[in-house]
């Protein structure tokens, strides 16, 4: 909330919420600030509800108003005496204006909760909210006592709301301005409740804490209007209180003031703010019961203010006084390093001030690497109080030195010793800067904690991510696996010389593991010096379309084609600028909206306008996924802290109420703490190597030059690994056949939208199809591994210096100005690249030449850093995909357990990598998929539907430590029955977990005796007594294991025959995905040959409205009734192997062929039109033309199969094979082979006239899994 004050003389702004009080104020910050300016007030508070949220916004939107303010006072106050009479006059209003913009005071706030009984007391519904309180920041310890306040509200009082109580306000009074606030503050209420002794004494307490900083607020919310919906209760309630306040005001001398209890900017967003309250109360617009605002709760002018509270002149002036009682300070702070515990035998800060002087410390932090004064005394001064001054410098030496000698140590390692003069200067370089930018404590903690996840916590650690790997010390330190000074990463790239900033060293951790991580980050830096970072969720475009057109009852179908309207991105104004993703610019872009804009449809017209008053409001709090702050001090002297609930542990977070954007402003430390995905897969695959296999692989040290998985790249088998995995990219790697690591960091650069249109030409000069030139002959050393295109940032960076001598921070800026289009920097440098490319003796046109390629692609232009980094985790893949298939496969289905698409996707994969996956079993499974001895992927135990985490533990746990179960008794004797319970088993059977035990089928275990009792339920009855009776026998003075003897219950004899489609679905409905096989398997050819589209492309049907479709499947569920009017309809659902489609028909399409739709388990063909709905706009009709069973579409429509295949690559294994698949399934299909010899031009065409056969997905499978083998149908 916003609490602006106003007073007759100089008013303030009255009380606002602004959008921070989410889904409860309209009011974006920027808006209320120019329009306080805009009326001449002289300052405004910011006091939302509950939290600080919106303070550090304010602030900094208030200081780049003044920052602009102070470049044109400078520059009008400098024209003024030579100006003429007319110019004078503008030229004093010019001044006059921005004085009072930098005289406008930002006071900072919060309109807090107070426990009415204390708030640890968390128990009633009384103790679920609070009453409402508003609190002032007077000065800057007021400001921190502030923060402290509403830190312990949200850490400590949290009940529903965060609550603060009298008890706490009374310990951290000092500095802060109170006033009692809206009808909802413990005094309005007691008065309205007839508590006016208590409300006399609430008075009395908060004069007594607060002396002449406790004012008494008066509001007016009157609704004049007759003809508007508004609450018209609220102001006879505030004119009661009033007038009890004014009593109370007089009797003990406490200053009234007056206030508007604001929620939006403008009269004209009243609407607009009711559907935020629909929207924040879950009700529809119409709803006669919903809540009710004044609609008067815009913020108010000082006119409007003075006007309605005419009659009160004193409350009006006293405002101003709280005006002048605020100080101007600022909340931002140089950075607050936290303090890494060095060894004291290398040091202390004591021994280094006694060793050092000053003046050491002068010469040391302003110099260069190499000891050359590059800065004024007037700079150098100045960059020693931005680190802190002389009482700073001391620690951080002693950081840097301990630093540097962790670096050197850990060298060795890296590079040969003696070390180069290459790796010495880059590595002194590096280290300089670290150390004069002040931050050697930050790469001491980063390292620190990187060490200890590999080394301690067993953690798999990324190689570095962005552009943190173009530092050789992080390289070093092991913070990054990827050598810096062989790829041509630049550590400029990661921290500017030419300028000071906070360092972001982002660092990816196996999903697993990273929580260890920080909980092992939390408990050594301690609970409260260490905070998540909060992110606000806001109304984009299309969910502002959405949420106003829900509360309008706009309906759905005309909802949707609006947002269906709104692009992914607008298309480049005339300027050549991308203008910013909002309904107003898509608006001036799309024609539709702008019809709807006009539209003399109320709803419609009414969701767009409003939908664009609503437009970037937050909508909610999250947790930022990786950033995590850690300070030297209780984050809570610094920033507010709220909390928040982790969405996996469900554990109470600490989180900064300021974004990441801007909490590196107030000091505090941003370390990101990443979760990949294909670290934890990469580990696992590492894992079922050693088990499976017994090798201990590093997969840090496999070689980069394996031919193995450079064959896999070639030939596009990519799927499961990490960032080659699109047909996209495997269409480009089967052109490009990469054969070095450089070829794919460049294919990773380029496969993205801009640089992607480059890759043809790349691949044309890799192959010798096009020359590789270069402008100039000194361009070849950083782009000959690109084959002469400019690929990566840093080429232009390298080249900038080499060309024309820009330093390495001017380089920096270039490719900063050139990635942002920031034009009026770049116009700054172009003459500097002409003429120190001239000096060098390059030609002017040329050198325009270089400057206009790079402009053009420099928007484009990736981070080789990154692009490096994550290539080598991608290669990892490759590589254990390639040489380890069977263990890499399980090991991505084991953390895809939760995703059928991806499952039945790698399904695909390891059939076509002719790697057997096979069900769940009870004698090899563990709880994720996992390899056997004979190299077969096993489906997990925990992957069964109904199978717990401790039943899989005690089957595995006593297979491990006993050995295979040698038959269904066995198990029954052997495994924990009340972890592994009857319901468990048979799911476990129905999943063929049990089908090892050859001895019994599925089916004899569910069939039933002549009293009635399934064979299962007298296996666990057998196994419950054996186990019981054991016990016993151990137990006992003279019994022993071998005394237990109860017959084991035998199998049914007659069990009745599932059929195929039977057993696979109640497979698949354990284990989502049919395992052992499809049903569909036996059409696989007319579902990829006859069919035009699939099942999962019908939930768009867009894209094919006006052709005629055909697509087949089996129907897994259908239902019948009848419409209103008493019309027949049907809903089916048919599935292939891409996913589902729901379709409903109505009347004679629904009565013709509902005999094929309504036969769950029917396998169907069906031929259709899409076609656009007659009067709905955006909606599209399914429209039945012909149902037929695939087997008779199957059987006919694949005659002919013709193969090409390589003379070279026919040998005596694929003859094998091919020959094998061909005659284990007989049918209808003739086959042709083309042999072709590519070496002496020929080619023989052969025809099998004696044989047909048909043409099952096996064969399909065996086909696709030959890259060198093309075929087609018919």
């Amino acid at each position: 909330m916003i609490n602006a004050f106003l007073f007759i003389a100089v008013p303030l702004p009255p009380p606002v919420h602004s959008q921070y009080s989410i889904l409860d104020g309209q009011a974006a910050v920027p808006k209320l600030v120019d329009k306080a300016l805009k009326d001449g007030m002289p300052g405004m508070a910011l006091t939302d509800h509950g939290n600080m949220m919106g303070i550090k916004e304010f602030f900094n939107y208030v200081g780049k108003l003044k920052g602009k303010a102070k470049g044109v006072l400078a520059e009008a106050e400098s024209k003024l005496a030579d100006a003429q009479p007319a110019e004078q006059e503008e030229l004093r209003k010019t001044i006059e204006k921005q004085q009072r913009i930098l005289a406008f005071k930002p006071i900072f706030g919060c309109e807090m909760y107070v426990a009415r009984r204390g708030k640890a007391l968390k128990e009633t519904r009384e103790d679920q909210s609070g009453w409402h309180l508003v609190v002032l920041a007077k000065n800057e310890q007021g400001y921190h006592n502030l923060i402290k306040l509403v830190s312990r509200a949200w850490t400590d009082g949290f009940y529903m709301r965060p609550r603060t109580d009298h008890e706490d306000l009374e310990r951290y009074k000092e500095g802060l301005i109170v006033s009692s606030a809206c009808l909802g503050g413990e005094i309005p209420r007691k008065i309205l409740s007839g508590q006016m002794e208590e409300a006399e004494k609430a008075v009395l307490w908060f004069k007594s804490v607060f002396g002449d900083d406790y004012y008494l607020e008066l509001q007016r919310h009157e609704v004049t209007d007759p003809t508007i919906r508004a609450n018209r209760e609220t102001f006879p309630l505030q004119q009661r209180v009033n007038e009890a306040l004014i009593g109370l005001s007089r009797k003990h001398g406490v200053k009234l003031i007056c206030t508007n209890d604001t929620h939006f900017v403008d009269e004209e967003n009243a609407e607009a703010h009711d559907r935020l309250i629909c929207l924040s109360t879950g009700r529809e617009l119409n709803d006669p019961s919903r809540m009710l605002y004044t609609k008067q709760e815009w913020f108010k002018t000082q006119a409007e203010m003075n006007a309605i509270f005419a009659d009160v002149p004193e409350a009006l002036a006293n405002t101003c006084e709280i005006c002048d009682k605020v100080e101007t300070y600022t909340i931002d702070h140089a950075p607050i390093m936290p303090n890494f515990d060095i060894p004291e035998e290398f040091g202390t800060e004591e021994e280094y001030r006694k060793k050092f002087t000053e003046q050491d410390l002068f010469d040391e932090f302003t110099r260069d690497e190499n000891g050359n004064v590059v800065l004024s005394q007037e700079e150098a001064e100045k960059k020693i109080r931005k680190l802190g001054g002389y009482d700073k410098l001391y620690r951080i030496k002693l950081e840097a030195d301990y630093l540097a000698k962790l670096t050197y140590e850990r060298a060795a390692e890296r590079y040969p010793t003696p070390f180069s003069d290459e790796v010495k200067e880059r590595l002194n370089f590096e280290l300089h800067i670290m150390k004069t930018m002040g931050f050697p404590g930050y790469f001491l903690i980063v390292q620190d904690y990187i060490n200890v996840a590999r080394n301690e916590l067993g953690v798999s650690v990324g190689p570095g991510r962005g552009s943190a790997a173009g530092s050789a010390v992080a390289y070093c330190l092991g913070i990054t696996q990827i050598d810096p000074i062989k790829y041509d990463l630049l550590f400029e790239r990661f921290l500017n010389p030419d300028r000071i900033s906070l360092p972001d060293i982002d660092v990816d951790f196996d999903d697993d593991g990273r929580g260890r991580v920080l909980n092992w980050v939390t408990k050594k830096y301690g609970e409260e010096k260490v905070a998540h970072i909060i992110t606000y969720g806001t109304m984009a475009t299309k969910l502002a379309i959405k949420d106003v057109a829900r509360v309008e009852k706009l309906p759905l179908d005309i909802s949707n084609r609006l947002c269906k309207l709104i692009p992914d991105r607008l298309p480049e104004g005339p300027d050549g600028k991308v203008p910013k993703m909002n309904l107003t610019n898509a608006i001036a872009a799309i024609p539709e909206l702008q019809q709807a804009e006009a539209s003399s449809d109320v709803l419609l017209h009414d969701t767009i306008r409003y939908a664009k008053m609503l437009e970037g409001n937050i909508r909610n709090t999250g947790v930022h996924a990786c950033g995590t702050i850690i300070c030297r001090d209780d984050i809570s002297d610094w920033v507010p802290i709220s909390t928040a609930e982790d969405k996996d542990t469900h554990e109470k977070l600490r989180c900064t109420q300021y974004e990441g954007s801007v909490i590196e402003e107030t000091g505090l430390i941003k370390m990101d703490f990443l979760g990949l995905k294909t670290l934890s897969i990469i580990k696992e695959a590492v894992e079922n190597i050693r088990m499976s296999l017994g090798i201990e692989l590093d997969i840090d040290k496999v070689p980069i030059d394996d031919p193995a998985t450079y064959q896999l790249y070639c030939d596009g088998q990519t799927v499961g690994t990490f960032q080659f995995e699109s047909s996209g990219m495997q269409k480009y790697l089967r052109e490009l056949q990469p054969s070095t690591f450089e070829d794919l960091i460049a294919m990773n650069a380029l496969y993205r939208p801009g640089p992607m249109a480059y890759i043809p030409q790349f691949i044309k000069r890799k192959h010798g199809e096009e020359p590789i030139t270069y402008d100039l002959p000194c361009m070849e050393k950083y782009l000959k591994d690109t084959y002469g295109i400019t690929v990566y940032q840093e080429q232009v960076m390298l080249l900038s210096r080499v060309i024309a001598n820009f330093t390495r921070g001017e380089s920096d800026t270039l490719r900063k100005a050139m990635g942002k289009k920031l034009i009026d920097k770049l116009n700054h440098m172009y003459p500097k690249f002409i003429e120190g490319g001239k000096a060098n003796g390059y030609d002017e046109k040329v050198l325009e030449k270089i400057w206009n390629d790079w402009r053009a692609f420099a928007s484009y232009a990736f981070n080789k850093s990154h692009a490096t980094c994550y290539s080598w985790v991608a290669y990892q893949t490759a590589y254990l995909k390639a040489n380890f298939p069977a263990q890499y496969m399980a090991a991505t289905m084991s953390r895809n357990l939760s995703n059928i698409t991806d499952i039945t996707k790698f399904l695909d994969e390891c059939k076509s990598m002719r790697v057997q996956a096979l069900g769940p079993d009870v004698n090899e499974s563990y709880h994720k998929f996992s390899v056997n001895n004979h190299g077969a992927i096993r489906f997990g135990l925990g992957a069964v539907k109904g199978v717990g985490e401790a039943a899989v533990e005690a089957i595995v746990k006593e297979r491990t430590a006993n050995g295979p179960f040698r038959s269904v008794y066995d198990f029954m004797q052997r495994v924990n029955l009340n972890a592994c319970n009857r319901k468990t088993l048979e799911n476990l059977i129905l999943a063929g977990a049990f089908d090892s035990f050859t001895d019994i089928t599925r089916e004899q275990y569910f069939t039933e005796n002549e009293k009635g009792e399934t064979f299962i339920e007298n296996l666990v009855r057998y196994g419950n007594r054996f186990q019981q009776e054991q016990a016993q026998a151990q137990n006992s003075l003279f019994g022993d294991d071998d005394a237990v003897e109860i017959a084991h219950p035998e199998p049914p004899e007659k069990a009745g025959q599932w059929s195929d489609l039977e057993r696979l679905n109640k497979e698949r409905d354990l284990i989502g995905i049919y395992i052992s096989g499809h049903p569909l398997d036996k059409f696989a050819a007319a579902l990829k040959f006859l069919c035009t589209t699939h099942c999962a492309d019908l939930e768009d049907r867009e894209p094919l409205a006006g052709h005629e479709i055909t697509f087949g499947g089996i129907i897994t569920s259908a239902m019948e009734g009848q419409t209103k009017n008493g019309k027949p309809y049907g809903r089916f659902k048919i599935e292939d192997y891409t996913g589902s489609a729901e379709i409903t028909l109505f009347g004679d399409d629904w009565t013709r062929w509902r005999n094929f739709l309504v036969v769950q388990g029917n396998t169907l063909f069906i031929t259709a039109r899409i076609e656009p709905a007659r009067w709905r706009e955006g909606v599209y009709d399914f429209r039945l033309g012909k149902v037929e069973f695939l087997a008779d579409v199957n059987e006919r429509g694949i005659e002919k199969l013709t193969v090409t295949v390589n003379l070279e690559d026919i040998d005596a294994l694929w003859a094998t094979e091919f020959i094998s698949l061909i005659k284990s399934a007989p049918g209808s299909t003739e086959l042709a082979l083309n042999v072709v010899d590519r070496k002496n031009n020929m080619h023989v065409a052969l025809q099998a006239a004696d044989h047909k056969f048909s043409v099952k997905k096996s064969l399909i499978d065996y086909l696709d899994s030959n890259a060198t083998v093309e075929y087609k149908i018919n």
